[in-house]
């Protein structure tokens, strides 16, 4: 599959969550690596999956992407994204423009066992934030895994590490 098109209307992916989910984890919406893979956090620069892996225990980024789904299930861990769809070129958060957003308040309703709401980066934050303000749930946010969070590896696990709260 080839790269989207500049300023496409790109969608996003479904959530990756079992029903009895006590914590999820939004990004903003996909960067093009992830919608032609159609995995989350494909780019193999993103540090999304050593960050996750460091904050609950578990080392992630060597497996396969099934498996490492799997792993995030078994600790009752969901993905998704706060946007649902918008125009970007390339795969920068800044470049998002007309952002339509996932029913986030809507779908959390249906996960009984759900505590917390991680947010994956400043995007992320700002939208999630609003959006699920007044929900009860925890809201954290933490410090993008993307390689443009130029942030230390050491500082963004240490703010990761809150996830394990939550298993």
């Amino acid at each position: 599959m080839d790269t989207p098109a500049p300023n496409q209307i790109k969608q996003g992916l479904p959530p990756a969550a079992r029903p009895d989910a006590r914590l999820f984890i939004l990004g903003s919406l996909p960067g093009d690596a992830s919608l032609v893979a159609k995995r989350y956090y494909a780019h193999p620069r993103n540090n999304f999956w050593r960050l996750v892996g460091d904050a609950i225990g578990e080392e992630l980024a060597g497996l396969d992407y099934d498996e490492r789904l799997r792993r995030l299930g078994e600790r009752r861990i969901g993905l998704w994204d706060v946007i649902a769809s918008a125009k970007r070129r390339g795969s920068l958060d800044q470049a998002i423009r007309s952002a339509g957003h996932n029913p986030l308040a809507h779908y959390f309703a249906g996960f009984a066992e759900l505590q917390a709401v991680a947010l994956n980066g400043a995007a992320a934050a700002a939208a999630g934030l609003r959006l699920l303000d007044g929900s009860g749930l925890t809201l954290i946010p933490l410090p993008s895994s993307s390689p443009a969070n130029t942030m230390p590896y050491a500082a963004k696990v240490k703010a990761w590490r809150v996830l394990s709260t939550y298993l």
